[in-house]
C-alpha cells in the first residue's frame, strides 16, 4: 500500500480526503503532516493558489520521500478583482483571524448592491512525487455574499457565502452537503484520477 502524505495538520481535511479516496476504491494509506512532527510548516510565498499548493506538496515529498498532496484555497470576490484570494486567511492582517477577516470584508462591501456581490471559493490541490513529478487540479464553489453572517458550521468565510442554487450559507450546510458542492471537495475528487494514473 502506497502512503500518501497530506500537507495539513487539519483533521477535517484528512478525514475528507480519506473518504474520497475510499469512495474511489483507491488503496492508498493517507496520513497528515502530524505523522511527521519534525517537518516544519512551509511558507506560502507563491502568488497563486496553485503555486502555494505546489510549494507545500514538493516540500513534503522531498522531506518524506513519499507522494504528497497539498491544497491552497480562499475566497475570490468579483467586485474586488478576485481579492482576498491568496490573502483570504490574513485579509485583516493576522493569519487565521476569521472574525476580523469577515468583519473587514463585509465593511468593504457594505455599499455594494446584492446583484453585484458575486464570489466563489477556489481551491487548487497539488500532487507531488519525490522525483519532481507534479499535477494540479482545481475546484470552485460559486455563490453570492450575504450582507451579514448566518450559520455556525464551517469556518472562514462560510457564514457569508450563499452557494448558487442554495437558500442557505455554506455555514448552514451539513458537512456532507458542503463537501458535495465545495471547492475543496471538487478539487480532491479531481485528484483521484491523477493519483490513479501516477501511483496505480
Amino acid at each position: 500500500m502506497t502512503r500518501l502524505v497530506l500537507a495539513t495538520r487539519n483533521a477535517g481535511k484528512i478525514t475528507e480526503l480519506r473518504a474520497i479516496l475510499t469512495d474511489a476504491d483507491l488503496p492508498h494509506e493517507l496520513v497528515g503532516t502530524d505523522a511527521y512532527p519534525d517537518i516544519p510548516d512551509v511558507k506560502e510565498t507563491g502568488v497563486t493558489f496553485a503555486e502555494n499548493a505546489l510549494l507545500k506538496a514538493h516540500a513534503l515529498a522531498r522531506a518524506t520521500g513519499l507522494p504528497a498532496v497539498a491544497d491552497d484555497s480562499g475566497l475570490c470576490v468579483d467586485v474586488l478583482g478576485g481579492a482576498p484570494g491568496i490573502f483570504s486567511a490574513r485579509w485583516a492582517g493576522t493569519h487565521g483571524d476569521d472574525t476580523a477577516n469577515l468583519r473587514l470584508l463585509l465593511a468593504q462591501l457594505s455599499d455594494i448592491d446584492p446583484a453585484h456581490r458575486g464570489a466563489h471559493f477556489f481551491c487548487a490541490a497539488a500532487l507531488a512525487l519525490p522525483d519532481g513529478t507534479e499535477r494540479v487540479v482545481e475546484g470552485r464553489m460559486p455563490g453570492t455574499l450575504r450582507l451579514a453572517p448566518a450559520g455556525s458550521g464551517g469556518f472562514g468565510y462560510d457564514p457569508i457565502l450563499q452557494p448558487d442554487g442554495e437558500s442557505r450559507t455554506a455555514a448552514e450546510l451539513s458537512p456532507a452537503e458542503k463537501n458535495a458542492i465545495s471547492h475543496r471537495g471538487k478539487a480532491f475528487r479531481a485528484l483521484v484520477p491523477v493519483i490513479r494514473e501516477l501511483l496505480g
